[in-house]
């Protein structure tokens, strides 16, 4: 029964999108002779919002949202539905997860750390090459001065925050560093944000042993819960009317590695002697900024082309 209520409703959740698409072609249509109302569409949606119900748990790495304390619970339902608002958003992180969640998962396998630490990027940027208000860059959207503290090159010709790799490579250290200090993953994702040292502070100053005991600012306090929301709407993505098949998502690039011991002058013509294109370069490699690379600094630079 529990299933069928689950298929029955997700069933209906997919039919009042596509019946929202009707509507607003049908609003916007030459031929409309009778517009659907601003006011039915609203309420069409808000009914909608309303029928969906809040999930019984929310987990991160393995640490329970305690969703019986009020404040809790109502924090993570505010997450819970401005992201269902917006459902585009959503299945571009389900396509863009088919980039980059394989080069993620493998990583921090090899760190022995929870697999739950790949929607932190989901949070931080839409898994989208962004650039934020306040300077922040990459999908794991390393401010410059933490960026360098964590090994990453940040100069006028490259940009580490950019490479998918080595970015996330920091990312799991500096995760890692806030785990060791609290012994808890979402207290080291609230130090993300805020800045470990920022948490520790709080943590002093409050008493508190959870992320859950301290009150701390607007931005940081939904920040974990946020994750939370968006690891349950992507991992039970059909049962919220997203159904997406393998063939809808995005695909990691096939690409090969080409080791380059020397200055490139011109970017085109290197691409052009590598059986590519510009384009393609600055596509695959968006850590390159400019049109050309200086010597490197006692070692090599290593350049996806095409496979």
């Amino acid at each position: 029964m529990k299933r069928f209520l689950e298929v029955r409703r997700a069933g209906m959740v997919s039919c009042f999108i596509v019946l929202m698409n009707i509507m607003f072609v049908s609003c916007n249509g030459k031929d409309n002779k009778e517009p659907i109302s601003s006011r039915d569409l609203k309420a069409n949606y808000l009914a909608f919002l309303s029928s969906v119900p809040f999930p019984t748990t929310l987990s991160f790495c393995g640490e329970k949202v305690p969703l019986d304390i009020p404040e809790v619970r109502e924090r993570a339902e505010r997450e819970f539905y401005l992201n269902l608002q917006t459902p585009g958003q959503l299945i571009l992180y389900i396509k863009r997860a088919g980039r980059y969640f394989p080069i993620f998962e493998q990583m921090l396998k090899q760190e022995n750390v929870p697999e739950d630490l790949k929607y932190l990027a989901v949070a931080e940027s839409a898994l989208f090459m962004a650039r934020s208000p306040k300077d922040a860059v990459g999908v794991w959207q390393f401010m410059e001065p933490t960026a360098r503290s964590m090994g990453l090159r940040v100069d006028e010709f490259i940009d580490e925050r950019r490479h998918v790799g080595k970015s996330t490579k920091a990312a799991i250290q500096y995760l890692k560093s806030g785990y060791a200090a609290s012994k808890s993953w979402s207290l080291a994702a609230a130090g993300y944000n805020m800045g470990h040292g920022g948490v520790k502070e709080n943590i002093d100053f409050q008493k508190g042993e959870t992320f859950y005991d301290l009150f701390l600012n607007e931005e940081t306090s939904r920040y974990v819960l946020r994750i939370a929301v968006i690891k349950e709407l992507m991992e039970h993505a059909e049962k919220y009317g997203l159904s997406l098949s393998e063939e809808d998502v995005y695909k990691p690039s096939k690409v090969k590695t080409v080791m380059v011991d020397r200055a490139i002058t011109d970017l085109a013509d290197w691409a052009l002697n590598n059986g590519t294109t510009y384009k393609d370069i600055k596509l695959l490699n968006p850590w390159i900024l400019k049109r050309t690379l200086p010597a490197p600094k006692g070692g090599a630079y290593y350049i996806d082309v095409p496979n």
